[in-house]
């Protein structure tokens, strides 16, 4: 079905968890996966595949680690925006913002109910950085497993951000590459404008 500024929702956050959830609905593989692009202080770009995991009015939310690329980018700039891509339903849709780290409370709060497995590697990684072979890392991660035979504790560098949304551009595929894009900008009174965009 075509898209138009008048056939979507005046609220862009329910329109994303409209599309959102019809994507799951299809059985899309990772349907809440989505692209991040970063910049450092210098401008130079940076992009990789997440997982979405909340959303609501106040924003996307995502996990990582502090010390990686992707946060040493954030610290340094935190302007970000994300990419989902659902072929199978030909739509994309593009959210750009501020990123803002999420309090040790909620990182915590998400952190206890990852799988065991998941919480070790996040002690154990020094994500994106060298190592000398896969079986340092596996011995890392048996390392924090015989740390903590119990709970285990948030790293310290690890935590969650929230991308906090200016825009929004959701995108439909058709014939002879017109394609439908209606855009949404915050307004500095908070409300949304919609417009359509050429393709």
């Amino acid at each position: 079905m075509p898209i138009d500024p008048a056939t979507l929702d005046p609220d862009p956050f329910r329109q994303f968890d409209a599309w959102l959830t019809e994507a799951q609905a299809a059985a899309l593989p990772l349907p809440d996966a989505f692209a991040l692009a970063t910049a450092d202080a210098d401008g130079a770009p940076s992009v990789r595949m997440l997982l979405l995991r909340g959303h609501g009015p106040d924003g996307l939310l995502f996990y990582t680690n502090r010390a990686s690329r992707k946060g040493r980018d954030l610290a340094a700039n935190r302007r970000g925006a994300a990419l989902f891509h659902w072929p199978a339903l030909e739509r994309q849709l593009r959210v750009s913002g501020l990123v803002e780290p999420l309090d040790e409370l909620e990182s915590a709060a998400y952190f206890v109910d990852r799988p065991r497995g998941s919480q070790l590697s996040a002690w154990a990684s020094d994500q994106g950085e060298p190592i000398v072979s896969r079986a340092a890392l596996e011995a890392a991660v048996a390392e924090a497993d015989e740390r903590f035979p119990d709970q285990v504790p948030l790293p310290p560098a690890w935590g969650g951000y929230r991308l906090i949304p200016e825009r929004f551009e959701f995108w439909l595929s058709r014939e002879d590459r017109l394609h439908d894009r209606v855009e949404y900008l915050l307004q500095p009174d908070g409300s949304w404008t919609r417009r359509r965009l050429q393709p």
